[in-house]
């Protein structure tokens, strides 16, 4: 079978500093020019020294057969956006060539391929007219379309109107709708509400199973799961990894993981720095560290800190963020909602979140941790340690539920008790139906 994608050494590179020049007349160039001949050149010269050359892509290949559905995923930065821009031709690559043997409809940010002067229904028809359907071809679709959407009060409405969730609507049922032989799909779902986000991925997988390819990019783990079968792994702008899902999922999750290593060193942090984070660390409640962490154990999850030595206010907020490895939050905690305070705030120390009986089933989590002062952050940093679950004795009982059934493990009693009313009225209703029943006959 011929491949439907082909893409051969892509690479893409982008010039930054370079400056623009400032807008003069004609008659101001040629007197400069007059004035000092050789200073062009310098300049010249001068921007091209100012230029950096940024590799978004570097020898980019692989193949999609027609009818997979391919995730994409690496983190920020990674490329996976300028990959699908080159793949819908909104840009062309700076070397190698991408192959789409068929007609494709993209969906990369919100409000792309709309005239925001025209209507939703008109928008609708034109974004047709751009992937070569016939008008009798939308107009068949047009309903699907709107009522997919969920805009049927505004589609006369200019979309220069319309929310950035109302864009994303249409735009999605647009690209889903009009039956492209390929769906590309960035990030931009994250802008729908949850219910909406659910919908389209059913959509997309309903897509798939008519036998259409989708190249779709996410940070959501779990839809990569559920909805690919195959992925493709970007670090730095190369293929780290093509090949099936799972096995692209946990590449990337290593790749993250690799990272907590260096904390110190990453440079994927936000925050003044006044006050910075250096160590993640869980330990058991005689202080001893800990490599796993068992159900139901009393642990400290502690953020060893530096402070400058100007630093000198108590007033931070000191927060954690748990999520499973498919991105989806458990739980946050932070030092406001406990109203625990300080009085002082050393040069050097610890801030330490003590959780009893850890909530968590058997699994492996990721901690953010954010520092906070004022409204503005000091110094935060998302995946900065991986904390590993084993089972445990939470309930008391020897058994613990898999992660599969629940990411959080809640504390409950349960008891039985007889409704006796209950009986009585039983009985009072069908003695009364028996004496209607009685009176028909």
């Amino acid at each position: 079978m011929n491949p439907i994608i082909r893409v051969e050494n892509v690479s893409k590179h982008y010039r930054l500093g370079a400056r623009r020049a400032a807008q003069t007349t004609l008659r101001d160039a040629i007197a400069g020019a007059a004035r000092s001949p050789f200073a062009a050149l310098k300049r010249r010269g001068e921007r091209a020294r100012d230029v950096e050359t940024l590799w978004a892509l570097r020898d980019v290949s692989f193949e999609v057969e027609p009818g997979e559905v391919v995730g994409v995923i690496g983190r920020n930065g990674a490329g996976k956006s300028t990959l699908l821009k080159i793949l819908s031709r909104i840009t062309e690559p700076t070397a190698g060539r991408a192959e789409l043997y068929g007609r494709a409809s993209s969906l990369l940010e919100v409000g792309t391929g709309f005239h925001p002067e025209l209507t939703g229904r008109e928008n609708i028809f034109l974004n047709g007219a751009i992937l070569g359907m016939r008008h009798g071809d939308i107009k068949s679709r047009f309903d699907r379309i709107v009522s997919f959407a969920e805009i049927e009060r505004f589609i006369d409405t200019p979309v220069k109107h319309y929310s950035s969730g109302m864009h994303m609507r249409l735009a999605f049922a647009v690209a889903a709708h009009l039956e492209p032989e390929i769906l590309i799909v960035d990030e931009v779902l994250a802008v729908g509400d949850a219910q909406f986000q659910k919908k389209c991925l059913g959509k997309m997988g309903s897509v798939a199973k008519e036998g259409r390819t989708v190249l779709f990019v996410s940070h959501n783990m779990a839809a990569i799961n559920n909805l690919c079968r195959r992925g493709l792994v970007l670090e730095q702008g190369r293929v780290a990894y093509a090949g099936t899902q799972a096995e692209a999922v946990a590449r990337y999750l290593t790749s993250c993981r690799t990272l907590e290593r260096t904390l110190p060193a990453r440079t994927d942090r936000a925050g003044s720095g006044e006050v910075r984070v250096v160590a993640v660390e869980v330990r058991d409640t005689s202080g001893r560290a800990l490599d796993v962490a068992a159900s139901g154990q009393d642990v400290d999850i502690c953020l060893r800190y530096e402070a400058s030595p100007d630093f000198h206010s108590t007033n931070v907020i000191a927060g954690i963020c748990v999520k499973t490895q498919f991105d989806t939050p458990v739980f946050l905690q932070h030092n406001r909602l406990t109203r625990d305070e300080w009085s002082t705030l050393p040069t050097h120390g610890r801030f330490i979140c003590h959780i009893p009986r850890l909530p968590l089933p058997p699994s492996a989590y990721r901690i953010t941790y954010s520092l906070m002062h004022g409204g503005e952050y000091l110094d935060a940093m998302e995946d900065a340690y991986e904390l590993t679950v084993t089972d445990g004795d939470f309930f008391g009982s020897g058994e613990v539920p898999p992660a599969t059934h629940g990411c959080c493990l809640v504390d409950a009693s349960w008891r039985l008790e007889a409704e006796t009313h209950f009986a009585e009225e039983t009985e009072t209703v069908e003695a009364e139906a028996g004496q209607s029943e009685e009176g028909r006959l």
